[in-house]
């Protein structure tokens, strides 16, 4: 089968796209690719460069606004519309350069905008930060296409865990929204919900589905799997936010719980966030070990073990959020898409 490359994907030189109807700007933009390592391509107007977006899958687009046939804010706002584009690096080069049309243009979709006549040094900077912002949105997008892989493969493994992890992430995730955390703090700990228990891909599954007490050694197995899990996601980038979750969930408030025996807030907040929604959740539908008991029989087993299995300040905030949510009140922030629920697992259904 023959390959073909991906947006922005080449063996060789990068391709940019200069969409201008003006032909001395093209043939000046040209040059100044091809001296820099580029390989260029043009077209003379709006509609033209759509079709060469399609054809030639640029890795950044050099756009002009004043055009005929489609000017330079449709043709942004076309390119973000479609899934194929929606984070092709876009930089408007424009002699109009009033601040009503860099904000038109940034609202339309365009990454970057630098006015005509340009210092080439400038431009080429500009599109280096472009490469590395497209860079860092390709990773997170195949970090987050890991990280759904691994949560499907620990559901696929325990029948138990089906829908337990999406569950777990949107409920930790509201209650790191209501204690402040924002961005890349909101995120791991999302993230770690959703993979807190992605180490039993190596525990033995008679040991995941057994009915009956464990045994000292299979509980040495079975305890393994929070550095197990560690172990699994510490190649991805983002792992260093949510690695201390997944490490981390079994640890007590009290110091008794493992792997390393950490105590009150030497744990990690999202450690301490996730510890109390998985034994909600435990205790609410029950495991093979175990019988499914009411909410109430979890929220008195959740208060009864404040300051010793759990924070004692996070637990009231925890049953809040859950109150909350079964109200269809919003959580404090907007959730990362790891924390969004499937609509079988919305409150209600």
């Amino acid at each position: 089968m023959v390959h073909r490359p991906g947006w922005g994907e080449f063996d060789h030189a990068p391709l940019v796209l200069v969409i201008d109807d003006d032909q001395g700007q093209r043939e000046i933009l040209t040059r100044i690719l091809n001296g820099a390592g580029y390989a260029a391509r043009v077209a003379n107007d709006g509609e033209a460069g759509l079709q060469a977006v399609l054809e030639h899958r640029p890795a950044l687009v050099l756009l002009d606004l004043n055009m005929p046939r489609l000017d330079g804010f449709e043709v942004c706002r076309q390119l973000r519309q479609d899934p194929l584009t929606a984070t092709l690096p876009v930089i408007i080069l424009s002699v109009h350069s009033t601040v009503e049309d860099m904000v038109a243009a940034l609202d339309a979709g365009a990454d970057d905008f630098l006015s005509k006549p340009f210092q080439q040094a400038e431009l080429l900077a500009r599109m280096r930060s472009a490469f590395r912002l497209r860079q860092a949105i390709t990773s997170l997008e195949r970090a987050t296409q890991i990280v759904a892989a691994l949560a499907n493969a620990v559901e696929a493994k325990d029948l138990h865990l089906v829908h337990h992890c999406r569950w777990l992430a949107h409920h930790a995730g509201r209650v790191a929204a209501q204690v402040g955390l924002r961005g890349e703090e909101l995120e791991a700990v999302a993230y770690g919900a959703l993979l807190h228990d992605v180490g039993k891909i190596g525990v033995p599954e008679h040991l995941l589905r057994k009915e009956g007490p464990l045994s000292d050694e299979e509980w040495r197995v079975m305890r393994a799997h929070p550095e197990i899990g560690e172990r699994i996601c510490r190649p991805l980038r983002a792992a260093r936010g949510f690695a201390p979750v997944i490490r981390h969930h079994h640890e007590r408030f009290d110091g008794q719980g493992y792997p390393d025996g950490l105590s009150g807030e030497r744990i990690p907040l999202g450690a301490r966030i996730v510890t109390i929604a998985d034994a909600y959740e435990a205790i609410v539908h029950g495991r093979p070990y175990q019988p499914a008991q009411s909410h109430d029989a979890a929220a008195d087993e959740l208060i009864r073990l404040r300051a010793r299995q759990f924070d004692p300040e996070l637990v009231p905030i925890f049953l809040d959020e859950l109150e909350r949510d079964v109200q269809g009140l919003p959580p404090s922030a907007d959730l990362p898409p790891a924390a969004l629920l499937e609509p079988e697992l919305a409150p209600g259904s």
